[in-house]
């Protein structure tokens, strides 16, 4: 898998056009003005996404997740300050009025909101409401014809007796009901990609179980790409390809769902993943929470926005904000300064993470849980830089300091939901895998 595929920058620093993506976005930052300041709301947020991927985004809320999506739709309010570079199928969206974007979304672009309540008009019927989705589109379908494709797509979605469910109101829906008819108008017109911002929110195991079956149903219909949106780990487990960690508005690890869950290389990712009860141990167990909050995005501190809440926390992360790097080999990439130094050491949460139940409740007590770590890693622990202003650690993990190997691709909650199927064992690195970049070029990116 080569950087170009992930919508990475290739040898040279330049992102290379892909004709096969589908969806590209490169660089995309989001400002919101208010009166007390500029709120970051994303900071550079690249992906690609071809037809029939699943790219799964986590992160805690208010960590630019729904605002990136939002942005590629063109749906934030005009007082948003939007730069970078948004393609969908070669055309850029960004700069397009509203009426040449109301021809993407739902044919080209759909999107199925957090809220299907509020997404739904409580004084239409269903039917009326999903057949306007497909006439909207094209003007030559009849009413009857648009209201046989609505019974269609209900029936198709999981919904029992269509045709005269059809006839009802959005308040005669269940919950779980709703959400179903909100993914039938996603994919009434056969959609490239369809954006699905937390589906599952606020939905009992059973219907969330449900509604990811009806997401299948809809990608194997329309083969349209999927962007998920989720603080459910054990959701992206199940479902994603690709995996992007977002914290304070920018990626900070992105990788496939092996990479993400069995060799994170990013103390947060690693937290989070810790936060999740393990069912195979079959006992009673502490977690190991991430203490803490996110940072204001009206005011970000320089140096790595997770460093407040890091046990793993040097001098150098509270100066220098990681750029992505690769480790693992292509494909995965961390915003760490020690990421590969993580690559080179089998690490559990519990190695960098103080388990609940320790009494604490400030993030700075957790960092003699990481104290060995670190000196097993061959950190300095004394709050000294090394000579040439980078972390003492071999010199393999400061991309920063010499500009090595940057990459630009596209988390949930300091705890997770519950657990997906799949088991998220300890990272296993390799120690004797050389570094996947070349140091001595401080003008090579990635």
């Amino acid at each position: 898998m080569t950087r170009e595929m992930l919508g990475e920058p290739g040898e040279g620093g330049t992102l290379t056009a892909d004709p096969t993506a589908v969806l590209e976005v490169k660089d995309l930052t989001v400002d919101f003005p208010t009166e007390d300041g500029v709120v970051h709301a994303v900071r550079g947020v690249s992906y690609r996404l071809r037809p029939g991927e699943v790219l799964g985004i986590v992160g805690e809320s208010g960590s630019g997740k729904s605002v990136t999506s939002l942005a590629v739709l063109g749906l934030l309010p005009k007082s948003a300050k939007i730069r970078g570079s948004v393609k969908f199928r070669g055309v850029e969206l960004l700069g397009l009025g509203d009426k040449e974007m109301s021809r993407v979304r739902g044919k080209g672009i759909s999107m199925i909101f957090q809220d299907p309540m509020t997404s739904l008009n409580p004084v239409y019927r269903i039917g009326h409401q999903l057949a306007e989705a497909v006439q909207i589109h094209d003007k030559t379908v009849s009413t009857k014809a648009a209201w046989d494709r609505a019974v269609e797509l209900l029936a198709l979605v999981g919904i029992p007796n269509a045709q005269d469910r059809a006839s009802n109101y959005p308040h005669e829906f269940s919950g779980g009901m709703r959400q179903r008819v909100v993914i039938a108008i996603a994919m009434a017109n056969q959609p490239d990609v369809i954006i699905a911002d937390e589906p599952t929110t606020a939905l009992d195991v059973t219907v969330q179980a449900q509604i990811l079956e009806t997401i299948k149903t809809a990608q194997h219909e329309t083969e349209a790409a999927i962007i998920l949106i989720t603080h459910d780990l054990g959701v992206v487990a199940g479902m994603a390809d690709r995996v992007l960690v977002m914290y304070a508005g920018r990626p900070v690890e992105v990788g496939s769902v092996d990479d993400i869950y069995y060799r994170p290389r990013m103390p947060y990712t690693i937290g989070l993943l810790g936060s999740l009860p393990r069912l195979e141990i079959g006992q009673r167990q502490r977690l190991t929470p991430i203490l803490g909050s996110p940072p204001s995005l009206l005011n970000l501190p320089p140096g790595c926005p997770f460093s407040p809440r890091c046990p793993m926390r040097q001098p150098v992360c509270d100066d220098v904000e990681p750029h992505l790097i690769e480790v693992d080999g292509l494909g995965h990439v961390s915003a760490c300064h020690f990421a590969r130094d993580l690559a080179a050491k089998d690490v559990s949460a519990a190695e960098v993470f103080v388990a609940t139940g320790a009494g604490l409740d400030d993030p700075t007590a957790q960092v003699p849980a990481a104290s060995e770590l670190l000196e097993s890693l061959g950190i300095s622990t004394d709050g000294e830089d090394s000579a040439d202003g980078r972390h003492s650690a071999g010199g393999t993990a400061d991309a920063t300091a010499e500009g090595t190997t940057e990459a630009s691709a596209d988390g949930s909650a300091g705890t997770a939901d519950v657990p997906g199927s799949r088991q998220t064992p300890n990272p296993v690195g390799d120690p004797t895998a050389a570094p996947p970049s070349d140091p001595t070029n401080p003008g090579e990116t990635r």
